[in-house]
């Protein structure tokens, strides 16, 4: 495990990342991550979790003058990206942390918001299982968790072609990261194992791609 996480590298995706997005979803993986940012105007503490360069958090600082947030990523040019986009008052309202989210102990404190946008799926359920386990001891009672997450369609066709193209994504991020994990972790069932439950979807893409709102 120790050599995997030495391994992973999502550095060279962080500057042509956003166009690479565009290109082969268009819009579709931004609607999926802003979503549900009406709703999220209340929380006070957030634990953003592999944001990426940046774009959501921006848009949810903005939305929200009073939140602070922890900021986790493995990519120092990803974060880098990050706090290019925020503003200055906005990047006094977080913390940056370079690490691994496997790694990544939160504070003695507690959030009322968790964020994971296109990031569960670099997990193996074993890891995921952990990380929830680590982050719903510092989740207040009524906190959000809000996914974005490629899915599995419903639907014979669309089944196959959703595992076709999740099959290919995985290759490329095998390829270009050193990720090891191929297959689409059940991030549902862990998350009702802990007490979450499933208070809002919408999906895109005929069920490829999911965003989500669970409370806990």
């Amino acid at each position: 495990m120790d050599a995997l996480k030495r391994r992973l590298n999502f550095d060279p995706l962080a500057r042509p990342y956003r166009w690479l997005e565009y290109l082969t979803f268009g819009r579709a993986l931004e609607r999926c991550r802003f979503h549900f940012l009406p709703a999220l105007t209340a929380a006070k503490h957030a634990l953003v979790l592999g944001d990426g360069d940046g774009r959501f958090l921006a848009r949810l600082l903005a939305a929200n003058p009073d939140l602070h947030a922890d900021v986790v990523d493995i990519s120092p040019a990803m974060l880098h990206l990050l706090n290019e986009r925020l503003t200055p008052e906005a990047r006094e309202r977080v913390t940056l942390h370079q690490m691994d989210a496997r790694d990544f102990m939160p504070p003695e404190t507690s959030y009322d918001l968790v964020v994971t946008h296109f990031f569960l799926d670099c997990l193996a359920e074993p890891e995921l299982a952990a990380l929830v386990d680590k982050i719903a001891s510092r989740l207040q009672p009524g906190s959000i968790w809000v996914i974005s997450e490629f899915a599995q369609p419903r639907g014979r066709v669309a089944s196959l072609v959703g595992k076709v193209i999740v099959s290919v994504l995985y290759r490329i991020f095998v390829m270009l990261t050193g990720l090891e994990t191929r297959s689409l972790p059940d991030h549902g069932a862990i998350l009702q194992g802990h007490g979450f439950r499933l208070a809002a979807e919408r999906q895109w893409l005929r069920g490829l791609l999911a965003s989500q709102l669970w409370q806990y």
